[in-house]
């Protein structure tokens, strides 16, 4: 054996045909100098491993092909070029799932361009970080760990190997009740348009997607049918259930089918149905002491209608603006607070927006904490997490400082009054598809500064932050024992 002379070289490697030259000195030093100099990350590598960026990607990307599609002379009525800035904004508004028109949908807007604003707010609807992580599902076979860990910090789950079933519930959760809404509203369309199967299955279909996204488009010119409970209280279910949040409707139904009492719901569950039920009391019982005598409000209604009317307006102005006729109407007062409860929202990761729900009811809860004297922040005997407080104070007074900016800078190009910039800005932050005029298309500046609103609304601030900063693998894998989903 030691007269046996190996020739190891690479060079050598075709004509030995055998294995010896890969432990030749050579390819040692090539490995070694390759783990000596970082990996050259392409494009698709970066993106997935920053999820916020690709988040955002994504938002703009879909938002851009619907500003395209709207443009094509057949997404119009007239079979013209929209003009670009409305095409946009129209755009935004839809796949941020807000609804300010600034345009009419039925005599704008033609069936293709209808369809447009549809599957634009389906996909926004079902939410950014899910649909990137879909993407990631779809192309990977598997999701990555910076991507899951994202993900289950949006959704709520508290395993990142949660995440990929999580995602399957919220699509499948998402078409359940789209569906159910759809045969809910059919008959009563069915009676409004006097017995035209087509445009009532057209309508049912248009109301179950913009009713659970909050959107507040309309496909035709008599508007929600507010006056009928065969159309008015499926769009009213339909829409509460959206402001919710994925995280608080698949509690609920794991607690239904395993028959958990509310006092073992997620502490996240709790806050978000007793602030939600809060702010619906609140507001039904400011329209019934302030705006009860408002003739043009109430106009010849008895104390059915009023009620009906009253609980319309306590539920959609947070979130779906759909009919928005009567919003020009009421006094400045009511203004001012629907803009707080807009700018407060609905529940987090839901198809709402604002600074959620919880956020707000978690920075109470730091107030009377400190107005106690007590050091941790508790609710349900529980102690919330002190970066979910900090992340809360952090979130809301970044969003005032955003809604204080663009309503003054409204108010500069717009010559409107404080209370109309205010509701204009809340409606498109909290993405509640009111408006009182300030969004005009004859004024491109105010168009734009509340199409940049409605971006952020839909996109959020904690997107935005691990877009610029992204968390290091430390902080991402920490959950809380009971998470709270806050921004």
């Amino acid at each position: 054996m030691s007269n046996l002379v190996l020739d190891e070289s690479s060079m050598n490697r075709e004509a030995s045909r055998g294995y010896s030259w890969w432990f030749s000195g050579d390819a040692f030093e090539r490995q070694a100098a390759q783990d000596r100099r970082p990996p050259r990350r392409n494009l698709s590598a970066k993106l997935w491993s920053h999820p916020g960026r690709l988040t955002i990607l994504y938002f703009f990307a879909l938002i851009a092909l619907a500003t395209v599609l709207l443009e094509l002379p057949i997404s119009a009525h007239n079979r013209m070029v929209t003009d670009p800035v409305v095409a946009f904004f129209t755009a935004v508004s839809a796949a941020s799932t807000c609804g300010i028109q600034v345009v009419n949908t039925t005599t704008h807007w033609s069936l293709f361009g209808q369809a447009v604003i549809l599957l634009a707010v389906q996909f926004g609807g079902l939410g950014v970080m899910t649909f990137a992580s879909l993407i990631a599902l779809a192309v990977n076979k598997h999701i990555k760990a910076s991507q899951r860990m994202l993900t289950a910090r949006e959704l709520g789950a508290t395993k990142l190997s949660e995440t990929k079933g999580v995602l399957n519930a919220v699509l499948v959760t998402t078409l359940l009740i789209e569906v159910i809404t759809f045969l809910a509203l059919f008959p009563g369309l069915l009676h409004v348009n006097h017995g035209n199967v087509r445009h009532a299955l057209w309508e049912a279909l248009f109301f179950a997607v913009i009713s659970y996204n909050n959107a507040g488009f309309t496909p035709d010119g008599a508007g929600l049918h507010v006056n009928s409970w065969g159309v008015g209280l499926p769009v009213l279910l339909s829409a509460f259930c959206g402001t919710l949040g994925f995280p608080v409707l698949l509690n609920l139904m794991r607690a239904a089918r395993k028959h958990t009492p509310p006092k073992r719901w997620t502490l996240h569950t709790k806050i978000t149905l007793i602030g939600t039920f809060c702010m619906v009391a609140v507001s039904l019982l400011w329209f019934r002491c302030v705006e009860w005598n408002n003739h043009i409000l109430f106009s010849h209604a008895d104390l059915q209608t009023r009620l009906r009317y009253a609980l319309t307006a306590a539920v959609m102005p947070r979130t779906s603006g759909f009919d928005p006729s009567w919003v020009p109407d009421v006094s400045d007062p009511t203004k001012v607070f629907m803009s707080a409860f807009m700018f407060i929202g609905g529940g987090s990761t839901s198809t709402a927006g604002g600074i959620r729900v919880t956020t707000f009811t978690v920075v109470l809860l730091v107030c009377r904490a400190a107005f106690r004297g007590k050091r941790d922040v508790t609710v349900f005997h529980k102690r919330i997490n002190e970066r979910t407080t900090m992340t809360a104070v952090s979130i809301m007074t970044t969003c005032l400082i955003l809604v204080f900016s663009v309503s003054l800078a409204l108010m500069a190009v717009s010559g409107c009054s404080l209370s109309n910039a205010l509701f204009d800005t809340c409606s498109a932050f909290g993405l509640g598809g009111y408006t009182v005029g300030v969004a005009d298309q004859s004024d491109p500046a105010a168009l734009l500064l509340l199409a940049m609103t409605m971006i952020i609304g839909r996109i959020g601030p904690m997107t935005i932050a691990y877009a610029i900063n992204r968390p290091s693998e430390a902080q991402a894998v920490r959950f809380p024992e009971e998470p709270i989903i806050v921004g």
